[in-house]
């Protein structure tokens, strides 16, 4: 049996599973834990912030391609941008909770994480965008991070909202994708952008975990 076109992405994530678990444990090790989750949170509104425009932007490439698969890539954006509409508010008010705000200047790895996929939309195909969605969706919070967040750090529960609506949104965001992925049945060139596109981002959101980990201190 042919593998499917989802099934092949995620054989390909397999390899850097283990160093984003790393990275990740690392950002939620119990010492200094509370600034770190400022951090962390300044660190991913700006990243939130651009999920919008990404997806809009995606959505008019493809309607500008003669290309049935290019129009069901566009519905599908277009439908997820209305998913993720606001949800950088709720960053905004969980550092407000947490008596902190974003950072003046975004994380440059932040800044490659997003400025990538635009080069990928403009340049290559914004096919490419579903393995960056694949790799941030299916690396979501867990369902219990908030809760124990909330007890090591004693934050307010109002710092910790993002956290909690993500956890339960985006496992079946990431179904709907490999659902998308497998309809239009990507040919291999369009299929090698997409896993070229979510190995760059494992990296990448591998490399930001392990800075937010180790910066030393300081308020975001």
């Amino acid at each position: 049996m042919t593998a499917t076109a989802s099934l092949a992405l995620r054989t390909k994530l397999t390899p850097t599973t283990t160093a984003l678990r790393a990275a990740t444990a690392a950002l939620w090790r119990p010492d200094g834990l509370r600034q770190r989750y400022l951090r962390y949170l300044a660190a991913m509104h700006p990243l939130v912030r651009a999920s919008v425009p990404l997806l809009e932007r995606a959505a008019e490439r493809c309607a500008e391609l003669d290309d049935p698969a290019a129009r069901s890539l566009a519905a599908y954006y277009t439908r997820h941008a209305e998913e993720e509409r606001d949800h950088d508010t709720w960053l905004l008010d969980d550092l407000a909770a947490a008596g902190a705000g974003p950072a003046a200047v975004p994380h440059p790895v932040v800044v490659e994480l997003a400025g990538a996929q635009y080069y990928r939309i403009e340049h290559e195909h914004p096919v490419a965008l579903l393995g960056y969605i694949a790799v941030l969706e299916g690396n979501a919070p867990g369902p219990r991070l908030a809760d124990h967040l909330t007890e090591a750090t004693g934050l307010p529960d109002g710092a910790f909202r993002t956290l909690r609506e993500h956890a339960e949104l985006d496992g079946g965001h990431l179904d709907d994708l490999h659902r998308v992925l497998d309809a239009i049945s990507p040919t291999p060139a369009r299929q090698t952008a997409v896993s070229v596109s979510a190995l760059h981002t494992a990296d990448l959101l591998t490399r930001l975990f392990l800075s937010l980990a180790a910066d030393p201190g300081g308020h975001p």
